[in-house]
């Protein structure tokens, strides 16, 4: 297996997860809820995120990286679980992502 500097590294830097909400929703509402964050995105004011008691703001900077993943997970001969996963991500202490793949399409 080859695995790159980036991906190393990666695997050995702790998680922390601030915030996680997970529930089964319609499309509808999930639409709903993009759209409030690409209004802020658009906007440039930050993202806050609530869930009863549990809340945290973010501030994205004017160019953060964004990861789209298609997914399945599961056994190679069985159905398994499908998804599409969105992610911002971005250093603390930068203000830009680096920009380092090409153009994303969604059709």
């Amino acid at each position: 297996m080859d695995l790159s500097v980036q991906t190393v590294y990666r695997l050995c830097m702790p998680e922390e997860v601030l915030f996680k909400s997970e529930s089964d929703q319609t499309r509808e509402d999930i639409a709903s809820y993009l759209r409030s964050v690409a209004e802020k995105l658009e906007q440039g004011d930050a993202v806050t995120l609530r869930s009863g008691s549990e809340s945290v703001t973010m501030e994205p900077p004017a160019r953060p990286t964004f990861e789209v993943k298609a997914e399945r997970e599961g056994p190679a001969d069985g159905p398994g679980e499908l998804s599409i996963e969105f992610e911002l991500e971005w250093d603390e202490n930068s203000s830009d992502g680096d920009g380092s793949s090409g153009r994303l399409e969604i059709e």
